[in-house]
């Protein structure tokens, strides 16, 4: 499914009213009713329900306005609060107002005292509130008159449906500043925006449900739209296919460079991801003095002693080694808990110059690249970057806050400008490319926040790099697969306490689910 930024549906939504004739009353008209319809899934039968619509002036409002007329026909008892002067309603906005004002609906203007003592008693005995206050085009904190009814709605135990978006939500980041609309579930329209997604954003979105407005379908499969959402159908398109005659020379060979003096449980669950996606052989280069260490952790992964700078920890000297290791190699991961000391940052640089296949670079391996930047104008093959928030505020010198406002725009400048696929992780990892495209991942739970499943997620990128697919389709698919592993053990366990090597046998029962 796209996903569209604000601009993008009111270019979607002008096209389909200049170009295909269908009236913007039209689309306001079926947006309401797919609220009301919503509503009455949620509260069941309307006749003598009290319902309150909060209403704006812009477009928003005007949805509401609409809700309010079929909820009315439903036979629910609604009040309409209207929150600005009604001369300011203009549009297709003011044809719906005028025609609740004819039909006589109790319409409230929200101005003085009496008005809110109004607003207050309303909230005590409805039996569910539509948020109709401010649209997708809303910019900047949420203040005045808005600010306190959206205080007053929060407080309230009742059942809120947010129309478009909750109000005080910014539509393309998912950033909230100050007060925000905490719906019980949020109509969206067309398509899905970002902000409905990501955090904090979805902690107010409530159930996301996605109506349809009559808008022609080609508009919403437009291609320019490089916003995505990934689906278990998207994955399902992009997976490795396996042929019954396979052998393990079919599945791709994975070269995993990873692992230092207390890391070496980084280097066996990367390797360990790799196999768990489906990859024919996986070679694990470590350190000379953690090799034994590493055949005994690691049976089903073939190991190769590189050389030492001291105990644990590579020298540049390994160069030559490592060239040799992925001649026959379909991807090289590089960085799990490699450290960054020594001739570290020089070897994962020299890699980047002079290995053409491509390249998964995550954990001490991003934090090798802000040395030395410019080694990307270098490179010799294709570059994945897997950082979290941190990492990628090293990379980019910019603060963790400022990388989390605005997780799509930042992912998306900076592969762009390193001409790396990066997969930022966090809670709704965000996948861009170097061209521009965006994948929005909504699986996954609070128990991948500990320790070693970041490892385990590189090297299943690696291992579907390995199998034959893109570095952007391996993206999509491990970073799915990942997340749904989470969740069929957050089932099970909930979500604390679970170990990232918990993931590694799930990760197979995911896929056989997905492929059927």
């Amino acid at each position: 499914m796209k996903v569209a930024m604000v601009e993008e549906m009111q270019c979607i939504e002008r096209t389909a009213i200049d170009s295909y004739g269908i009236p913007a009353s039209i689309l306001m008209e079926n947006a309401g009713a797919g609220v009301a319809r919503v509503v009455e899934e949620m509260l069941g039968v309307l006749k003598d329900k009290k319902i309150c619509v909060f209403a704006g002036r812009g477009n928003n409002g005007g949805d509401g306005f609409v809700a309010a007329r079929h909820l009315h026909n439903a036979g629910a008892k609604v009040k309409v609060f209207f929150l600005d002067t009604i001369e300011h309603i203009r549009g297709e906005a003011k044809l719906h107002f005028d025609i609740l004002t004819k039909m006589e609906l109790d319409i409230i203007e929200v101005r003085g005292d009496r008005d809110w003592d109004k607003v207050r008693l309303a909230l005590i005995f409805t039996d569910g509130v539509v948020d109709a206050l401010l649209g997708t085009g809303y910019r900047g904190d949420v203040r005045g008159n808005y600010a306190e009814v959206i205080a007053l709605i929060n407080n309230r135990q009742t059942t809120v449906v947010a129309v478009d978006l909750p109000s005080g939500l910014h539509a393309n980041t998912g950033f909230v500043s100050g007060y925000c609309i905490k719906a019980d579930k949020t109509v969206t329209f067309g398509l899905p925006k970002p902000g409905l997604l990501l955090y904090p954003g979805t902690e107010y979105v409530g159930s996301l449900e996605v109506i349809d407005l009559g808008i022609p379908v080609e508009l919403l499969h437009d291609e320019d739209i490089q916003q995505n959402l990934i689906t278990e159908q998207l994955v399902r398109e992009r997976m490795p296919q396996r042929a019954a005659d396979t052998h393990k020379g079919d599945n791709g060979q994975v070269v995993v460079v990873a692992g230092s003096a207390g890391m070496t449980g980084a280097a066996a669950l990367s390797s360990m991801g790799a196999l768990r996606s489906g990859s024919g052989l996986v070679r694990l280069g470590i350190g000379q003095s953690l090799h034994d260490i590493m055949e005994t952790k690691c049976s089903e992964v073939i190991t190769k002693p590189l050389t030492e700078a001291e105990y644990g920890q590579l020298s540049a000297a390994a160069l030559p080694e490592i060239q040799e290791l992925v001649q026959s190699a379909n991807v090289l991961l590089i960085g799990p808990g490699l450290s960054t000391k020594g001739d570290v940052p020089e070897l994962v640089r020299n890699l980047i110059r002079q290995i053409s296949i491509p390249m998964v670079i995550d954990a001490d391996g991003l934090n090798a690249i802000t040395y030395e930047p410019e080694v990307l104008e270098q490179a010799a093959g294709a570059l994945i970057f897997t950082p979290h928030p941190g990492e990628m505020a090293r990379l980019t010198k910019m603060s963790v806050a400022d990388v989390q406002a605005n997780r799509v725009e930042v992912a998306r400048t900076y592969a762009q400008r390193w001409g790396a696929t990066v997969v930022l992780k966090g809670a709704r990892t965000v996948i861009a490319t170097p061209d521009g495209q965006i994948y929005i991942n909504i699986t996954g739970n609070a128990c991948l926040a500990t320790g070693g499943t970041g490892d385990v997620l590189a090297g299943m990128l690696a291992g579907f790099i390995g199998q034959g697919l893109t570095p952007e389709d391996a993206a999509v698919v491990a970073v799915y697969i990942h997340g749904r592993a989470a969740d069929k053990l957050a089932v099970e366990y909930g979500k604390a306490g679970i170990l990232a090597g918990e993931l590694l046998p799930v990760i197979p029962k995911v896929i056989n689910e997905i492929m059927g």
